[in-house]
């Protein structure tokens, strides 16, 4: 474990919880902007992260890092991907939420660690343990559930997990910072961002961003709630054990869930709910043997 991550644990919890919430109440923002179409707000999304991002570099003083990754050809190939991916989990998302598929988003970012850990074991080699073994069973069990009862929704789940979980994977073998990463990222997709943000403005409708001072402002906080979760999140990914974190990456999906039976209405299908409950029973095995194994003395 790092220096870092002994010496601020109290800092490191609560970046990790700002950005969990944050991104577990993404959806009450998301009410703000329901009437801007799902790909023209996404690339309203990556316009007004980029200049923020930019900011954030400079005060962070990682324009060095940053200029490092833009000239390594095998960075940007790999960071082209995920933003790709990204771009595609974001549309996703804003377009499950604004049709109501609340329940179907948030199973997406239950599954998600469960399949962080199968593509660590099938593309990194990594080993997974017998408890670890039993959890992916239980939730493969669970959305094997779906494709009886909610086959409509299943692809929402499948696909924001899916894309985030390979998204995560690609981030991980890339020699370049969070903050920098998404930077370059924003940078990769601004030009089809702006095709899109245009193709909408020549509509009859023309551009959300010009209906109202109201919704202009509210799609311009989009950069703001899209740069700072991810910069708490990476101070608490230096800061935290991991087994610490996969606790409490479950916070998020558990507030989307909740928003989804109170604010939102949503109808929760029998075969949702006993899908919800394999989730959960994955996820309690999963966090249990992490913190187990993780108060284990390391082998001298």
């Amino acid at each position: 474990m790092s220096a870092t991550a002994t010496e601020h644990p109290k800092t490191g919890l609560w970046a990790a919880l700002g950005a969990y919430i944050i991104w577990g109440f993404l959806p009450l923002y998301l009410i703000l902007v329901r009437e801007v179409p799902a790909f023209e707000f996404v690339g309203w999304r990556i316009i007004w992260t980029l200049p923020l991002c930019l900011l954030i570099v400079v005060f962070r003083k990682q324009v060095p890092e940053l200029l490092k990754a833009l000239t390594n050809r095998r960075t940007m190939g790999w960071l082209l991907l995920s933003a790709t991916l990204i771009a595609v989990n974001w549309v996703v998302y804003v377009w499950a939420i604004q049709r109501g598929h609340i329940y179907a988003a948030s199973l997406g970012y239950y599954i998600n660690p469960l399949v962080n850990v199968l593509l660590g074991t099938l593309l990194l080699k990594e080993k997974l343990s017998r408890p670890q073994w039993v959890a992916v069973g239980i939730a493969a069990a669970g959305v094997s559930l779906l494709l009886g009862g909610a086959l409509t929704t299943l692809w929402i789940s499948l696909t924001l997990a899916l894309s985030f979980g390979t998204y995560g994977l690609i981030r991980k073998q890339v020699d370049v910072g969070a903050l920098p990463g998404l930077t370059i990222e924003s940078m990769l997709l601004l030009v089809p961002s702006a095709a899109v943000t245009w193709y909408y403005a020549s509509l009859p409708a023309g551009s959300s961003f010009a209906q109202s001072i109201d919704l202009s402002l509210a799609i311009m906080l989009g950069g703001a709630l899209t740069a700072f979760p991810l910069l708490l999140f990476a101070i608490a990914a230096r800061r935290l054990p991991y087994s610490t974190l996969g606790f409490i990456q479950f916070l998020a999906p558990s507030i989307v869930f909740i928003l989804g039976l109170t604010v939102f209405g949503e109808d929760l299908k029998p075969v949702q709910a006993a899908c919800f409950a394999c989730i959960w029973a994955a996820a309690a095995i999963f966090v249990w043997d992490l913190w187990s194994r993780s108060r284990k003395p390391a082998a001298t």
